[in-house]
């Protein structure tokens, strides 16, 4: 992107070729009923986990840099924390605040150690874009959560891709007509199909099936990991070298993860 894609090209593939698998895998799981009250929120959820998430993402990301969008994403579990109080009434604990508050300082300082941030106005509207982007994808982790008591996580996704796919055609396909699919070498079509198997297809089951059992903001949290395992692996394939910045940087992300998932009350010296 943008040399072979467009954006929206992307999102028109990733989209419809996931939803065309979350159907093709019916035959093998038990069937379900969703009740009419379910859909509509399963429709919500849709709207933004899918359609806006999608389209925002990859178009902010075309318009801003990386650095850029990974430290605006950081701000995924903070939005969760907000939505969670505001929709599902989920009480803020100190503990999660501390929690968030470590990872975020964690995973802004492993990911800034990696360039800087750029505030060259040509970038605005894609960080704009990336921002709403991180909000609709923790309003959708909230709208997602009471679902996930009910069905499966492969009968909730079936439906979520379903209506995503339907939402984002009429932005994408026009694009996606255009595009030169033809010329795209095989080392492309290998990471446009990891793009559907592994970052969407599997990332998004995996997600709303932990959703069943932990809490949106607990979910979320995990984000925070991306960038110490985008390290481990430029580690292992020779491509980077172990400073103490990402040492103590996973340090704190390791710990904000240990405060939100943890049950129990903070420390008696920590407590007011």
């Amino acid at each position: 992107m943008p040399d072979y894609l467009q954006p929206r090209a992307i999102i028109f593939i990733r989209v419809i070729v996931a939803a065309m698998l979350f159907w093709l895998v019916k035959p093998f799981v038990k069937s379900e009923k969703v009740s009419k009250k379910h859909m509509l929120r399963i429709a919500l959820a849709a709207l933004f986990g899918v359609a806006t998430n999608q389209i925002l993402f990859f178009e902010g990301l075309n318009l801003t840099t990386p650095i850029n969008a990974s430290i605006i994403m950081v701000g995924v579990p903070i939005a969760v924390l907000i939505f969670s109080q505001w929709i599902a009434k989920e009480r803020i604990t100190k503990t999660k605040v501390l929690g968030i508050s470590l990872g975020s300082f964690g995973a802004a300082f492993l990911i800034l150690g990696s360039g800087q941030i750029n505030l060259h106005p040509g970038a605005f509207l894609g960080n704009v874009f990336i921002l709403l982007n991180a909000s609709a994808y923790a309003l959708y982790l909230v709208l997602i959560k009471p679902v996930m008591q009910h069905y499966q996580a492969l009968t909730v996704m079936r439906w979520v891709f379903l209506f995503g796919a339907v939402y984002i055609i009429p932005f994408t396909l026009p694009i996606a007509l255009k595009s030169d699919w033809s010329s795209i070498p095989l080392n492309i079509w290998m990471s446009i199909s990891y793009v559907i198997i592994f970052t969407t297809f599997l990332a998004y089951l995996m997600n709303n099936f932990s959703l069943k059992t932990i809490h949106p903001s607990t979910n979320s949290v995990f984000i925070y990991f991306q960038p110490v395992i985008s390290s481990l692996i430029a580690l292992s394939f020779q491509k980077d070298t172990l400073e103490i910045q990402e040492v103590v940087a996973a340090l704190f992300i390791f710990a904000g993860v240990y405060f939100v998932s943890r049950k129990k009350q903070l420390p008696y010296f920590i407590r007011e």
